[in-house]
């Protein structure tokens, strides 16, 4: 890639969440765009110069989203809802943002709901933002088109 061909990298703190088609807020931080492939090493009777490497299944961790504590209390709410047994089952999409503010790329979580929650850490001497964290499971990542 020469610097002249306008393919350049997007930056990585332009973002936003989308919980069911509605944006959750400003979110500091999104972890958990992973998928891997798990595989299983099978031997096959009568070839011993190499082990086959066979397809087992699909993984993604959890996506984990961290912003500042506000007074917004939808996500706290879901996670209540779940914590007391109405599991309710939401499409995540996160979208990374051009050098215009438009979507570029995409990710959707589907069937995601809240699993953990963790509050910020207080020091009296500190004037950092309180933030707060809020992980999310789900059945799968895929792909989507910016909007």
């Amino acid at each position: 890639m020469s610097a002249g061909d306008g393919a350049r990298p997007y930056l990585n703190f332009r973002f936003v969440v989308e919980v069911d088609s509605l944006v959750a807020g400003g979110f500091t931080e999104v972890s958990g765009l992973e998928r891997e492939v798990e595989t299983e090493a099978y031997d096959e009777g009568g070839v011993n110069d190499h082990t086959h490497t066979l397809r087992s299944g699909v993984m993604s961790p959890n996506l984990v989203l961290r912003r500042g504590l506000t007074d917004a209390d939808t996500l706290w709410n879901w996670l209540q809802r779940v914590a007391d047994g109405d599991v309710e089952r939401k499409t995540v999409l996160v979208f990374l943002q051009d050098a215009t503010g438009e979507a570029a790329r995409g990710w959707a979580f589907r069937e995601a709901y809240p699993v953990r929650w963790a509050g910020p850490a207080f020091a009296a001497e500190s004037g950092d933002v309180a933030i707060e964290t809020l992980e999310l499971t789900h059945t799968g990542v895929s792909t989507v088109d910016g909007v």
